[in-house]
């Protein structure tokens, strides 16, 4: 620990008279969802998030460079700083240790003082005292003064007032937190969903190091399992990082920083050769997943100024087809973070920037630094607006793909598929619809299923693969003509050629199912890559899922059980083995779903009473777009790299 806290000088304007008190912890426990979003992995996740919010408000007041997270041998987790410690002498107003607030009041800390923090981190801005309130047990050890300074708690409740714990030079804080296994659903952490999260603040605040160490698991030298996240140009490494899977079509990324209207703004962005954007937008580390003014703002000044730069130059003379906003964002990848005392959230999921100030900033940001870059850099000007000319080319030839997706849909006796077998019902929240691999288990699927409610939609191999494909030749596809018709989706508005109309979606359950191999989790990948880059909004509503049928059926005599793991299969066999012989039992394996018959297939993956349902959810945009890059773009390497990592960990599951 002595790595992580050290004896610099402490602020003197930092203390009790810092904290400020809002309101009190009493709803917490009773309506958790209310702080944290769900009880279920998100919400689990999210409280290791507002500890490390904390210490990121530290690194962004100059006070922290050093930020640890240790998931314990019992699912606790520890979260180490090196910043100024959380004040611990007596608040005026509450009459007890100021640390003692910051953990049991709810809205309690210096984030809310504007001379203690001029921005801070968190979504939810609950703080530490929420994770207090929903953990079994919490203890903190704060590192200030030259002494240490601890209290303990048990679901919010201080065991006993701030005590000094001993002497130290060290200096920071250190929470350590059980989540309450009464309320969570899963109290299994991810190792991969908080370094994802790691990395990202690192690539966010640079000069900062974060670390995760994993107490649960070994390394091969016998360790326990670790990483290390730590940039030194920012969002300038995360753009590289981010596009690691594409060939560049410039070298370096085109980067700025500065500060318009007492905003600061961090803007990088680097153009390749693939056909789809990836912009990440975040404010005050927040991902900012529907966008806002601040990527408004980017996406304005790019379009005016990479086109005003293209019309003076003369590369679009000979163009006869005009361009939008669109083109100039194909094969874009980009990063934006501004920093705003004040955030205004709106949208779905509260993560929509609502400022209006922000957008004039980041536009003339932008605009700067684009102009400056293309004046400099004639010949990667000359590339990005030749690869702008080519995806206007590319979009006239699909929107004539696009309308003919919609025309056919039109044209039908019934507007639907032929091979669709629709469900009675019409109310889109009480409808689903089952994508299944193949015309034989879309056969069963059509005899097994509930026909008031349960659509079945056949698709015939292999759909094509959206990541390597021109973008008319997506829509030329059949089977991908079909998905969109059945769905009652189609694409195009008068603002986005790319927007998805939601409007006459006709589930609310969009399901896969293949067949549970090798093929059957390729196409599987293929289906959701299709959906992440051309019907990310399904996903994001929730209505995209993944059937898993079980794996195995267990027979002895005439008593069978399924199983969907190969836990739950030693399981049934230790239950039916009899003095340590297995005679007589019967294991079928089963490797596609055709070899179950309708009743079987409904009583396992279709029967809403027992069925296991994969919810798709997006935890992290950018990671999800280089992963399916790695996984279906082009370069073999990265790909090679990540079977050759992953492979020992490969298992049997559902």
């Amino acid at each position: 620990m002595s790595d992580l806290l050290n004896a610099d000088a402490l602020a003197t304007t930092y203390d009790a008279s810092s904290i400020q008190v809002l309101e009190g912890l009493e709803a917490v426990r009773k309506r958790p969802a209310m702080y944290i979003g769900d009880i279920g992995s998100k919400g689990l996740h999210h409280l290791v998030y507002e500890v490390v919010d904390n210490s990121i408000d530290e690194a962004l007041a100059g006070y922290c460079d050093h930020i640890k997270v240790i998931i314990n041998p019992n699912e606790s987790i520890t979260v180490i700083d090196n910043g100024r410690g959380i004040p611990t002498d007596i608040h005026e107003k509450e009459k007890r240790s100021a640390l003692e607030v910051v953990m049991t009041v709810l809205h309690a800390g210096g984030k809310f003082d504007k001379d203690s923090y001029k921005v801070s981190g968190g979504l939810h801005g609950v703080g530490v005292s929420c994770v207090n309130a929903l953990s079994a047990h919490l203890t903190v050890n704060v590192y200030r003064n030259n002494k240490i300074y601890t209290q303990e708690y048990e679901r919010g409740k201080p065991l006993y007032s701030v005590k000094e714990n001993g002497q130290s030079h060290l200096r920071g804080t250190e929470v350590t937190f059980l989540p309450d296994d009464t309320i969570f659903q899963v109290t299994h952490y991810s190792f991969d969903i908080l370094a994802n999260r790691l990395r990202e603040l690192a690539f966010l605040n640079k000069g900062v190091r974060l670390s995760i160490t994993d107490m649960r698991q070994k390394n091969d030298d016998g360790e326990p399992f670790s990483l290390e996240f730590y940039s030194q140009e920012g969002l300038k490494e995360f753009v590289r990082y981010l596009d690691s899977n594409r060939d560049g079509l410039i070298e370096e990324p085109i980067f700025m920083s500065t500060e318009k209207s007492g905003i600061p703004v961090d803007v990088a962005m680097q153009y390749n050769t693939s056909f789809t954007e990836s912009v990440q937008s975040y404010v005050n580390n927040i991902n900012t997943i529907e966008g806002g003014t601040h990527l408004a703002g980017f996406r304005r000044a790019l379009t005016r100024t990479l086109k005003a730069y293209a019309d003076k130059s003369g590369l679009l003379a000979k163009l006869k087809i005009e361009i939008n906003g669109d083109d100039f964002r194909e094969g874009l990848t980009a990063v934006i973070s501004v920093k705003v005392p004040e955030p205004q959230f709106e949208g779905q999921t509260k993560t929509k920037l609502g400022n209006s100030e922000v957008a004039g900033a980041v536009d003339q940001a932008v605009n700067e630094m684009l102009t400056h870059y293309l004046e400099e850099h004639p010949k990667e000007a000359k590339a990005i607006v030749n690869k702008v000319v080519v995806a206007a080319t590319a979009r006239h030839a699909a929107r004539k793909a696009k309308e003919l997706v919609q025309r056919k849909g039109v044209l039908a006796s019934s507007g639907l598929p032929g091979k669709l077998a629709d469900c009675s019902e019409r109310d889109p929240e009480r409808c689903e619809i089952y994508l299944v691999e193949g015309d034989s288990a879309g056969g069963t699927a059509k005899q097994g299923r509930d026909r008031k409610f349960q659509a079945i939609l056949p698709l015939k191999g292999k759909i094509l693969n959206v990541e390597k494909a021109i973008p008319h030749k997506i829509f030329d596809n059949d089977e991908i003509r079909t998905i969109f018709t059945a769905l009652g989706l189609s694409i195009g508005t008068d603002d986005d050629s790319k927007a998805l109309n939601m409007e006459r979606l006709r589930y609310h359950k969009v399901i896969i199912m293949t067949d549970a191999d090798v093929d059957g989790s390729h196409i599987a990948t293929l289906i959701l890559t299709f959906f992440f880059r051309y019907m990310r909004e399904l996903i994001e509503r929730g209505y995209v899922y993944i059937a898993a049928p079980p794996l195995y059926l267990v027979k002895k005599g005439k008593d069978e059980k399924y199983a969907w793991s190969e836990d739950q299969r030693k399981a049934i066999v230790a239950e039916y083995t009899k003095d340590g012989k297995e005679t007589g039992i019967h294991i079928q394996r089963y490797k596609g779903l055709g070899e179950m018959n309708a009743e079987q297939l409904w009583g396992t993956t279709m029967n809403p009473e027992f069925r296991i349902l994969k919810q798709v959810d997006i935890e992290n945009a950018g990671e999800a777009s280089r992963t399916f890059s790695m996984l279906m773009g082009d370069e073999v390497p990265p790909r090679r790299e990540f079977i050759e990592r992953n492979a020992k960990y490969a298992r049997i599951d559902a």
